[in-house]
């Protein structure tokens, strides 16, 4: 199957203001009120996601978990000799989720989780300064899975499935920094695939080391989205045979990276929970972004993007303030994987810090609402981007300061029987 770069280059970018990459990390209104924590807390369905394994310690029959959270997000450019500024203009968005799991035995439970993990937009201004790397990104990728949780032993349980994942993309980038038809307009092509389906699985396990000490590990495999004959538009094309570029097809491969996390909770007294989670995200897998045309009078792209795997570190808090009310707070620490000279503004991200909160309130004994919000701060970074070959064959760098900040409210309920 052969790689191409633009398809590639919307997802990589889609998710800048979330998490390393283009992965989004607002997956439950629980945890991310805790700082992403959960694959070691056992207080909702939002197991279904953190760690599957953990499904069977739920103490009712059927727990459903259902949210979903805004997101607003700016990015800005600057080239700091000329004084250029761009940034980005991007709609909110809303990635959700929804976990249910149903214990058909006191050792048996299981569950189905639906949920977001890649998936924003990314908008800069047209035809700004890097208009010849990207114009606007758009990512939708949904993931489905059915899962099992078994209790092996009084200390041990284990869980996961099989994970379906549907997804579309849409980008628009300049063709190059120069080219304009006959009125003057940008060369531009707009590329759009959707119905990209594809396979993955997930495992994990939970330990219970004594009554108030729990560890968790979740594995999340490696996700090759396989797009064919997706439509290539190309617009504002110069009347010219020296020119070939046309409407055509296109086919892709988009790395969903495989991540591993592992963390622990401790249940220090009858109201503090406190949580810690390390998170894996290998990024390695993200090599290159290449495009191959239907049209072989149309020439290939090749650019490097050479990612390394990413550490999250996340520290969360739970503390019971009366019977219908529970308040949460955490942090957590975020690495890019883009390494110095890959720096691309479709995926303008850097280190990152998130400062979280959140609460459940009980309306009754079978349901609660359940509210976090989120503080993004990037690390302003001056980067840039060192392998972009233009029309003549030269490598022409581009690079700038970014800044980057991220604000994610969220709304969610969970449903007990």
């Amino acid at each position: 199957m052969r790689k191409i770069f633009f398809l590639m280059a919307f997802v990589l970018a889609s998710a800048v203001t979330y998490a390393g990459g283009y992965r989004v990390g607002v997956q439950g209104q629980r945890a991310l009120a805790m700082g992403h924590t959960g694959v070691a807390v056992v207080n909702s369905a939002e197991l279904g996601f953190f760690n599957p394994a953990g499904l069977v310690y739920l103490e009712n029959k059927l727990t459903i978990s259902a949210g979903a959270s805004v997101i607003f997000s700016d990015v800005a450019w600057q080239n700091q000799e000329t004084g250029e500024i761009a940034r980005t203009d991007n709609p909110v968005g809303t990635p959700f989720y929804f976990n249910a799991s149903y214990k058909l035995k006191d050792w048996l439970a299981l569950g189905l989780s639906v949920y977001t993990p890649y998936g924003s937009t990314v908008m800069w201004e047209d035809d700004w300064a890097g208009s010849h790397l990207v114009n606007n990104i758009e990512l939708q990728a949904i993931y489905i899975q059915p899962l099992v949780s078994v209790q092996v032993a009084d200390f041990l349980s284990l869980g996961g499935g099989p994970i379906f994942v549907t997804g579309a993309v849409n980008f628009n980038r300049n063709l190059t920094r120069t080219l304009k038809d006959e009125e003057g307009n940008r060369s531009n092509v707009t590329i759009d695939a959707s119905g990209v389906n594809a396979f993955g699985w997930s495992a994990s396990a939970m330990f219970v080391a004594t009554e108030d000490i729990k560890i968790g590990v979740n594995y999340r495999s490696e996700i090759m989205m396989d797009a064919e004959d997706g439509e290539a538009d190309f617009q504002n094309i110069p009347n010219s045979p020296a020119v070939p570029f046309k409407d055509t097809t296109f086919d892709a491969t988009l790395p969903l990276p495989a991540e591993l996390t592992a963390g622990i909770s401790y249940q220090f007294d009858e109201k503090w929970l406190f949580a810690f989670d390390y998170n894996m995200v290998f990024w390695g897998v993200y090599e290159s972004l290449d495009v191959d045309f239907g049209d072989p009078n149309i020439p290939d792209s090749k650019n490097p993007r050479n990612y390394k795997d990413a550490s999250t570190w996340r520290f969360g808090a739970q503390y019971t303030a009366t019977e219908k009310l529970v308040l949460r707070a955490g942090y957590y620490y975020d690495e890019s994987p883009v390494q110095e000279g890959y720096f691309a503004p479709e995926t303008p991200r850097n280190d990152s810090m998130g400062f979280t909160a959140g609460l459940s309130l009980d309306v009754t004994s079978r349901l609660a609402i359940d509210a976090s919000f989120a503080y993004i701060r990037f690390d302003e970074v001056d980067a840039s981007y060192d392998h972009y070959i233009d029309e003549n064959g030269q490598n022409v760098p581009f690079g700038g300061t970014y800044k980057s900040v991220a604000f994610i409210p969220g709304l969610g309920v969970t449903y007990k029987l």
